[in-house]
């Protein structure tokens, strides 16, 4: 499936939809607690779905009445099921897969063909230290857990993914004896890892920083139902700045922020360095100047912001130079090769690097048929871009059901030029 993007000025009000990782790990975590928990303003996507069904395989029973999803469980893994199909998400892969180890039924983890690509071996390595027998597909899904893990203490690489930390955290309470994880090499993504632990402590459950980011333990213990609230999503909310500073006409974003850890929340002091002001009050508005500032970013902490930040070389007066994500070609794809391919049809200048790019404005704007691939954030990028530039086709809509499945439909209720 293809659209075609045509020039747009977007005015009015437009909503930032919940936090994905947040509504991630509040599934799972509830599905973990003895009780009844509810969870409210949760995302409702293809990759969170998965998690639903995952956490339903586990034993849990869930019910969804809008934003609003209800779980009640006895806190233990009952598998209903011998295999759990995670469809495109790498987060419902990683820590289904932590946790199917806390059971001694074999249970087999799969995905789509893009998630089929994407590397498992640290967290499998990490589970067979611990006794688990793992088998894989050249170290990437279809993966085959068998436990029962009871704990102890394990290492792991943190320069692939976070996610792989994250899934022995939250399995970790869980394990009769703790565990203690060892983090070897530069973690990436390391807010990821301090939401994982702050939704953690609003189950009820503590874990022991001994030196942060390198060494944890996690004791035997409980997860608590709760009632818990996801905020808005600062990784979607990233493009919709973006698409305000490339062809926003006085466009305010509605989102309820919290005080939960958001590692893309760094958009903010990105975009001011840019030139940007930003005003935070009941929505969220910028002014832009005519021509960005440039910069140098180092995106480690919150590869999500690639896409965004890319395509504002599109109006930057000096160039964007990206850095230390290379993490970001183990994405849904590599998205540092596919985002040099596709900006530079649009005349944008593109130094592709190992872990990142140089970006220049463009001397002419081109008009593109720009290939997503089937990445939801490549295609909310490239349908921006197409807003900017006009009679541009973008491929693969149907992707944004991944993170923002009112994608299409929110950006044509402010303005944008989309025909699907």
């Amino acid at each position: 499936m293809k659209c075609k993007v045509d020039k747009s000025i977007l005015t009015g009000v437009i909503a930032c939809p919940p936090n994905k990782s947040y509504s991630h790990r509040s599934i799972f975590l509830a599905s973990l607690a003895n009780g009844k928990s509810i969870l409210r303003n949760v995302l409702l996507s293809r990759d969170t779905l998965a998690t639903v069904e995952a956490c339903r395989a586990f034993g849990a029973n869930i019910e969804i009445n809008g934003s609003t999803v209800t779980i009640q469980s006895n806190g233990t893994i009952i598998p209903q099921t011998n295999q759990i199909d995670a469809s495109n998400s790498g987060t419902t892969i990683r820590i289904a897969t932590a946790i199917a180890s806390l059971s001694d039924k074999t249970i087999i983890l799969t995905g789509d063909s893009s998630l089929r690509k994407r590397p498992m071996q640290p967290l499998l390595d990490s589970l067979n230290a611990l006794g688990v027998s793992t088998t894989s597909t050249d170290g990437k899904p279809p993966v085959a857990i068998r436990g029962k893990l009871i704990g102890g203490t394990t290492r792991i690489s943190g320069s692939i993914s976070s996610q792989f930390i994250s899934a022995l955290l939250i399995a970790g309470p869980k394990m009769k004896d703790g565990l203690t994880i060892d983090i070897d090499g530069d973690l990436v993504s390391k807010p990821y890892l301090d939401a994982t632990i702050a939704t953690m402590q609003k189950f009820g459950v503590a874990v022991n920083v001994i030196s942060q980011y390198k060494r944890y333990h996690i004791p035997n213990q409980e997860y608590k139902a709760t009632n818990f609230v996801v905020p808005s999503d600062f990784s979607s909310m990233a493009l919709l700045l973006s698409a305000a500073v490339l062809v926003g006409q006085n466009m305010e974003i509605d989102a309820s922020i919290g005080d939960l850890p958001q590692g893309d929340r760094q958009i903010l002091t990105y975009l001011e360095k840019l030139g940007v002001k930003i005003k935070i009050a009941d929505k969220i508005t910028i002014i832009s100047p005519d021509r960005l500032n440039g910069g140098k970013f180092d995106l480690s902490n919150n590869p999500d912001l690639l896409p965004p930040m890319a395509i504002l070389a599109l109006k930057t007066a000096k160039p964007i130079e990206i850095y230390n994500v290379k993490h970001a070609r183990f994405k849904e794809t590599d998205r540092i090769a596919i985002l040099a391919k596709e900006l530079t049809k649009v005349g944008i200048r593109v130094t592709e690097k190992e872990d990142g790019m140089i970006l220049e404005a463009p001397e002419t704007l081109k008009s593109a048929e720009l290939e997503s691939s089937e990445d939801h954030r490549l295609f909310m990028a490239f349908s921006i871009v197409g807003m900017v530039i006009g009679n541009c086709i973008v491929t693969d809509p149907d992707s944004v059901d991944v993170s923002y499945p009112t994608f299409v439909e929110d950006m044509k209720k402010i303005g944008a030029n989309i025909t699907i």
